[in-house]
C-alpha cells in the first residue's frame, strides 16, 4: 500500500482530560515497529469501560488518550518480524494479549498475559509507549487498542485474524461484549445441562450470557431487567422467563427463590452494579460477575 512505512494522518476522537467530552482531531499514526501491526479500523462499539475511564476513573495520568477497545478492521501494514498477518487481513484487536509463552498464557485457568499493558499499567489503562501524536504531543492508546481512531497500531500478540467474509460491523462486538458474556456462562461459570440460570441486565453482555447459557444446555434462563422492551430480544437468544424487578414489592432474589424452589444454579450479573450483586448473591447458589 502507498502508506506503508509512512506516518498516516487520520481522524480520531481524543479524550484530552477526564470528564470532558471527546474532541474529533487529526492525529498522526506512526508506522508499526518490530512485532506490530497497523490497522484501518472499519467498525467499533462503545463499552462502559470506555465511559468509566473518561467519567469515573479520572486518573489524569491516563490522558490524553484515544478510547475504544471493541473494534474490527483491516491490516494496512505490518512491522518487522510479523509473519502471521499481512496487509488486507481482516482482524479484531484484543485488549488482552496472548503471547503464548508466559506462565499465564500456558495456564488454562487464566488469560492475563504477562506481556499485556494490564500487568503493569492497569491504573492508567494504557502502556505509555504510543504510536499516536496530536498537536505535537503523545496521545495514549487506551487498553492497547484505541479503536476510536481511523487507524491504530497494535502488537501482533493482541490481534486475532478472522475469516475474509466476516461482517466487520457485527464481529467488532466480539472484541469485548459478546466474548465477555458468553465466556462468563460457558467458561467461568461452566453452566451445566439442565441447570437453571438467571441473567441480570440485558445489554450486549447480558444477551451474550443468555446465549451462552442456552448453548450450555440450561433448562430455564431467567432474563432480569427493568426495561421490558429488551425481553423479546432476550427470548430470541434463549431466555425462557422474564422478570422486571420494579414489578414486585420484594427483592427479586426472593422472587427467584420462590419460582425455583430455593434459587437458581447459576446467576450472572451483567449490569456492573454492586447493589445488584449483593442482593443477587443472598438467595442464589453461584454468582458470576463477568465484567468489572
Amino acid at each position: 500500500m502507498a502508506t506503508t512505512g509512512k506516518v498516516i494522518k487520520c481522524r480520531a476522537a481524543v479524550a484530552w482530560e477526564p470528564n470532558v467530552p471527546l474532541m474529533m482531531e487529526e492525529i498522526e499514526v506512526a508506522p508499526p515497529q518490530e512485532g506490530e501491526i497497523r490497522i484501518k479500523v472499519v467498525a467499533t462499539g462503545v463499552c462502559h469501560t470506555d465511559l468509566y475511564h473518561l467519567f469515573e476513573g479520572k486518573d489524569k495520568r491516563g490522558f490524553p488518550t484515544v478510547l475504544g477497545h471493541e473494534g474490527a478492521g483491516v491490516v494496512e501494514s505490518v512491522g518487522p518480524g510479523v509473519t502471521d498477518f499481512k496487509p488486507g487481513d481482516k482482524v479484531i484487536p484484543l485488549f488482552l494479549s496472548q503471547c503464548g509463552e508466559c506462565k499465564f498464557c500456558k495456564c488454562p485457568k487464566t488469560n492475563l498475559c504477562d506481556c499485556s499493558w494490564s500487568s503493569k499499567y492497569y491504573d492508567i489503562m494504557s502502556d505509555p509507549t504510543t504510536r499516536f501524536t496530536c498537536r505535537g504531543q503523545p496521545v495514549l492508546q487506551f487498553m492497547g487498542t484505541s479503536t476510536f481512531s481511523e487507524y491504530t497500531v497494535i502488537n501482533q500478540i493482541a490481534v486475532a485474524k478472522i475469516q475474509d467474509d466476516a461482517p466487520l460491523d457485527r464481529v467488532c462486538l466480539l472484541g469485548c461484549g459478546i466474548s465477555t458474556g458468553y465466556g462468563a456462562a460457558v467458561n467461568t461459570a461452566g453452566v451445566t445441562p439442565g441447570s437453571v440460570c438467571a441473567v441480570f441486565g440485558l445489554g450486549a453482555v447480558g444477551l451474550a450470557a443468555v446465549m451462552g447459557c442456552k448453548n450450555a444446555g440450561a433448562s430455564r434462563i431467567f432474563a432480569v431487567d427493568i426495561n421490558e422492551q429488551k425481553f423479546e430480544k432476550a427470548k430470541v437468544f434463549g431466555a425462557t422467563d422474564f422478570l422486571n424487578p420494579k414489578a414486585y414489592n420484594k427483592p427479586i432474589s426472593e422472587v427467584l427463590a420462590e419460582l425455583t424452589n430455593g434459587g437458581v444454579d447459576f446467576s450472572l450479573e451483567c449490569v456492573g452494579n454492586t447493589e445488584v450483586s449483593s442482593n443477587d448473591f443472598l438467595q442464589n447458589k453461584i454468582l458470576l460477575t463477568p465484567k468489572l
